[in-house]
């Protein structure tokens, strides 16, 4: 088991033949991630074969990738099946792409996307919840979603990551990346981990992410990291405070943030006195997570919540 996505999972790529569409999608194809196409507006019957560097393509097994381009996505699922999109369109449209992979039927949309307007996705979001509850949305403004050995959908590093049974979510890109290479230093690897996007409106919250891993048999233990900002990291804690099985550690960046600074994501911002580190860290450890106080002792967090369910 895993969650979101798995060895089974088909991708496409919407903005494929952009740089960074073609880059990361060739990445996600040479770790093994199961890609079936590509979407750019105007390029469909064309190939997509070599990296932006015009470098060969290659799977796991050796065999060289050669993926359709389509001209929408409703194309691209009508012919190859797709059921996911990774999303690498510019700002200004990535809120179309999200709608536009909704209404083909896709029914986990990645976003990797920066910089897209907050009212492009507080309108997106509105659809996606009356129109489209089928379809997932993850991100924007995330490093997208792995479940180590079988599927990556996104920007992360794959070498780092390792098959095993602690889950991660993150609002954080890099700090994700610093929790993935403590666990799997510690041997233990990850179920699957899942960035969810630093922005003040995203699609999927620590709390669905949370449900998903308290359901699955592979996942033992979580890994939940925050930042200032918002009440998303207080209304994890109340649903793990209720509902929540499985241990969990946490960490909460920006501790040091003044207040009024916007601190790198459009969402990380302490406004009237709310959304403060020490606010977040104090209800998370009401609601009896171990709450590390420096990212370097992520992995020291999750053996201690671990230990203490012994």
């Amino acid at each position: 088991m895993a969650i979101f996505v798995n060895k089974t999972t088909r991708v496409i790529c919407q903005g494929i033949t952009g740089r960074h569409g073609a880059f990361h999608t060739a990445r996600c194809i040479e770790y093994g991630t199961n890609f079936v196409g590509g979407v750019t507006p105007g390029k469909g019957g064309q190939k997509f074969d070599k990296d932006p560097d015009g470098k060969e393509i290659k799977r796991p097994d050796g065999s060289l990738a050669s993926l359709p381009i389509f001209d929408t996505v409703a194309d691209a699922v009508r012919e190859t099946g797709a059921d996911a999109s990774m999303i690498f369109v510019p700002p200004a449209g990535a809120a179309d792409a999200i709608l536009e992979a909704a209404d083909a039927g896709i029914k986990l949309v990645v976003c990797i996307t920066e910089g897209v307007p907050v009212m492009d996705m507080v309108r997106a979001k509105r659809l996606l919840d009356d129109k489209y509850p089928q379809t997932r949305l993850v991100g924007p403004n995330c490093p997208g979603v792995i479940t180590p050995g079988e599927c990556k959908i996104g920007i992360m590093p794959g070498h780092i990551h390792r098959q095993g049974d602690i889950g991660i979510v993150s609002r954080s890109g890099t700090l994700t990346y610093e929790a993935v290479h403590q666990v799997t230093n510690m041997g233990w690897g990850q179920s699957s981990c899942v960035g969810i996007g630093g922005d003040p409106v995203n699609g999927t919250n620590f709390i669905d992410v949370l449900d998903a891993f308290n359901k699955d048999p592979r996942t033992r233990a979580v890994i939940m990291i925050g930042e200032i900002g918002g009440s998303a990291e207080e209304d994890a804690a109340a649903w793990i405070r209720k509902n929540m099985v499985k241990p969990v550690a946490a960490f909460i960046a920006g501790q040091t943030a003044p207040k009024g600074k916007r601190m790198g994501h459009a969402g990380a911002i302490i406004a009237g006195g709310k959304g403060t580190a020490k606010e977040k860290m104090d209800a998370l450890r009401a609601a009896g997570l171990v709450v590390a106080d420096s990212p370097a002792d992520l992995g020291k967090a999750v053996k201690a919540a671990i230990d203490q369910r012994k």
